[in-house]
């Protein structure tokens, strides 16, 4: 009967543990996006969005795995369930939406463009009839591709375009405005600057896309920014990262 008792006291406590187990939420990151997802010396995947998510699993109460894809295909992976979010400064669009969920917006962006440092060019506008550069797939590739005259360049990488715009094989490149500050105002700062930023029509927020119908993870998710976009950390992670 002892035995019998231990036996089922076991059980009890296992099933109990496993209950109280935390969900384990696996979020693709095309890491190549300073300072907001990128790999730092030590191959470690950082960044301000990295931060945030790992402070909202922590308020929620899931462990998050953040795991590096490229950007070319990072929604086709999503769909077919490689991993469960993306957690990659998505901007929430109506076009993206009829195909994946999106959480609670976690950060305000607009689009940069950058220039050499030498340039006097003030606009997209003023840049027609030459090569301007941007990640494919991304609301500043789109701006490019809307732009009157301009011909559009895409790149796998942000970095790439940038490497291009500082040996003069294109006129300029377009992408979010925390990426543009940490390339021209720290990375290039010698060479490169900001000539503006670009009005797309609408506020443009990042938001954690889902798999389309998967309201266990979005809830989850929901509630860890909700949580930490009340509290003075937002304010930290804007310091530590971007600055002022």
């Amino acid at each position: 009967m002892f035995k019998k008792f231990v036996l089922t006291l076991a059980m009890l406590i296992c099933v109990s543990t496993s209950a109280m187990a935390q969900k384990t939420i696996v979020f693709a990151v095309d890491a190549t996006w300073p300072p907001m997802e990128f790999l730092n010396s030590d191959k470690q995947i950082v960044g301000y969005s990295i931060d945030y998510m790992t402070a909202a699993a922590k308020a929620a109460g899931f462990t998050p795995i953040f795991k590096n894809v490229a950007w070319d295909g990072i929604f086709a992976g999503l769909a077919t369930g490689k991993y469960d979010a993306v957690c990659s400064s998505v901007s929430i669009t109506e076009k993206r939406k009829k195909s994946m969920d999106f959480s609670t917006p976690y950060f305000k962006v607009r689009q940069a463009l950058i220039v050499p440092k030498d340039s006097t060019v003030k606009s997209l506008a003023d840049l027609k009839g030459q090569k301007v550069g941007g990640q494919i797939g991304t609301t500043g590739y789109f701006a490019i591709k809307g732009a009157d005259g301009v011909i559009p360049k895409s790149y796998d990488e942000v970095g790439l375009a940038m490497e291009d715009l500082k040996v003069g094989r294109i006129a300029a490149v377009v992408c979010d405005d925390p990426v543009a500050a940490n390339y021209a105002m720290a990375q290039y700062k010698d060479s490169l600057k900001i000539a503006t930023t670009i009005e797309t029509g609408e506020v443009e927020y990042y938001g954690i896309a889902i798999k389309k119908g998967n309201t266990e993870i979005l809830e989850l998710v929901n509630k860890g920014i909700e949580a930490v976009s009340k509290t003075p950390y937002v304010k930290e992670l804007q310091q530590k990262w971007i600055g002022q």
